[in-house]
């Protein structure tokens, strides 16, 4: 698995998958230094509702996003970020215990929801709808990639579409005193 690259450059350098007036989508392929403080200010609203660990660093955005096999997109509206999903291979997570027990824990053919955050003034708009239908078209594109897992709060699961199963639940996730669900989206 290809590390990080550790290049801290100032400029961010993405390409568009789909924009509709003033608003798009946008694969990053890197972030600069510059983007780094929108990011983090963004994922202040997931460290509102989960806690501190969800909150974005310098050090998580140069492992979760500039890392070769993640899919990392963002949202703009005219012209400002807005929103954020991340997509990591399961297998950059090794040190955590629920990841390496998935049954295709090594086949290099899952990627994992890392993070997925819209900014409160903007939910409500679909915003959010069309970034995660971009992510998850973008990822059944990847001929390697056939599953895609995440922790959602429970119920949440049961609203996704296609073939998508809970795999277990989580009581206190990451200590959040929320029950997670740890589902499993086969990519047709």
């Amino acid at each position: 698995m290809t590390q990080p690259n550790f290049n801290y450059d100032n400029e961010s350098s993405s390409k568009i998958i789909a924009s509709s007036n003033s608003f798009q989508i946008e694969l990053m392929e890197k972030v600069g230094i510059n983007d780094y403080s929108t990011l983090i200010d963004i994922s202040e609203t997931l460290a509102d509702k989960f806690g501190p660990k969800a909150k974005l660093t310098p050090n998580t955005i140069q492992v979760y996003f500039n890392r070769d096999g993640s899919l990392p997109f963002i949202a703009r509206y005219q012209g400002d970020i807005i929103g954020y999903i991340i997509g990591v291979p399961i297998e950059i997570l090794h040190q955590e215990p629920w990841a390496i027990v998935d049954i295709h824990f090594g086949e290099k053919n899952t990627l994992y929801t890392y993070a997925f955050v819209i900014q409160s003034k903007y939910k409500g708009n679909g915003y959010a709808k069309m970034l995660k239908r971009v992510y998850l078209n973008w990822a059944k594109k990847q001929d390697h990639l056939k599953f895609i897992t995440g922790h959602v709060i429970k119920g949440i699961a049961n609203n996704f579409t296609g073939k998508v199963s809970v795999i277990n639940q989580v009581p206190n996730w990451q200590g959040t005193g929320n029950i997670f669900e740890y589902y499993r989206r086969t990519l047709v």
